[in-house]
């Protein structure tokens, strides 16, 4: 039985490079036999007041346990085909050495054994480290997978390192010949569905978790961007439209995919969530209203409030374009921020107490009120 992954790596980092320790979230352990016969020796052992959790997979060959608080996967070591490019791999059985070929880069694939203390580093990771180095494992490392380049600006973006140049080499030759570009009725989709969700989790995990700049500033160095749309490496306003959707609290995904060449087929096609896509699709008409429909920049709030919520847009299209920093962007994002919320200081139950009946004359009634509060400045 072997750790593997981050926990040996972070810990070279913290022993021989200084590295702040952060502690242990969660550990990787592989084991050459059967993991799950190894999951039910630890339920004997340790009862169910140490072992609160234990989950298996059965078609992956794991098991998800929570051991002393602490997250562990456990996992039978594993040796992995690609059919074909950018597939889902075919697993099978396989020794550790087998288990860390198959893993994305050499600062990954070493392993410390539980019962001889050997550090396992068959591809000179322990080299890499104090390089800085990201290296692929072989040379159909990108082709196999792509979103390997994702990992590697989340690796990049969180520790400071950078592709080797043989590493760069690879990006930029896979890239070259491969038909990245996607576009709306190719009869053969360079994007499989596997594809297409690992690569949507790979981006959630650099924009939810890490420094994002950086990671997005070496994709676009690497070329990479590609990978999701290739007008996202003509994005010269990338940086600034993110730091404002998350100042709005917004998810920056969607945010990011606005200067897309096709940013609705490409949400779509990494399976954005239905609400993230009605913004992307309501958002070019929101432009052009906004370009040479909208009510003059020194328009009251009311005036403003009605253009906006008569055109139906949704308040997450028009916080996706203030992020794009359109000339009118002060009374949109004031809309956004205040004007939407507000409602009329009297109630339905005080206008129908002062005579009024219910119907669609009261809901006028309240509405214009809120309108008049919101020139007040109430």
């Amino acid at each position: 039985m072997a750790l593997v992954g981050g926990v040996v790596r972070d810990g070279l980092l913290h022993r021989e490079q200084q590295r702040t320790w952060t502690g242990v979230t969660d550990l990787d352990l592989v084991v050459e036999g059967d993991a799950s016969a190894v999951a039910s020796a630890l339920k004997q052992r340790c009862g169910p007041n140490r072992l609160t959790r234990c989950l298996e997979h059965a078609s992956f060959a794991t098991v998800a346990l929570t051991l002393d608080g602490l997250a562990v996967d456990l996992a039978t070591a594993r040796a992995e085909t690609y059919p074909a490019p950018a597939d889902n791999p075919v697993v099978r059985p396989g020794s550790l050495e087998s288990d860390l070929v198959r893993r994305d880069f050499t600062i990954n694939a070493m392993a410390l054994d539980l019962l001889s203390g050997e550090l396992i580093d068959r591809f000179d990771g322990r080299v890499h480290l104090a390089a800085h180095q990201l290296v692929f494992l072989h040379q159909g490392s990108v082709a196999d997978d792509p979103t390997r380049l994702i990992r590697a600006a989340r690796y990049g973006a969180r520790l400071g390192f950078d592709l080797s140049p043989d590493a760069l080499d690879q990006v930029q030759s896979t890239i070259a010949k491969w038909p990245w570009p996607w576009h709306p009725g190719d009869q053969a989709d360079p994007f499989p569905p596997a594809l297409s969700t690992r690569l949507r989790i790979e981006l959630d995990r650099l924009l939810d978790h890490e420094p994002w700049q950086q990671g997005l500033d070496l994709l676009d160095r690497w070329g990479a961007l590609s990978l999701i749309d290739v007008g996202l490496q003509r994005d010269t306003q990338r940086s600034r439209r993110l730091r404002w959707a998350q100042s709005l609290d917004m998810p920056l995904l969607p945010a990011l995919l606005t200067a897309a060449d096709h940013p609705l087929e490409t949400a779509r096609r990494l399976q954005l969530s239905g609400v993230q896509l009605c913004w992307l699709e309501q958002l070019p008409s929101l432009r052009q209203w906004a370009e040479s429909d909208a009510p003059p920049l020194k328009a009251s709030p009311s005036q403003w409030t009605q253009a906006l919520e008569r055109g139906g847009w949704f308040p997450g299209t028009v916080a996706l374009l203030i992020c794009e920093r359109p000339q009118n962007w002060r009374p949109l994002l004031r809309w956004w921020g205040r004007w939407r919320h507000h409602r009329s200081s009297l109630a339905a139950r005080d206008l129908i107490a002062a005579g009024w009946a219910p119907g669609p004359a009261l809901g006028a009634e309240l509405q214009r009120l809120r309108l008049v509060e919101l020139d007040q400045g109430r």
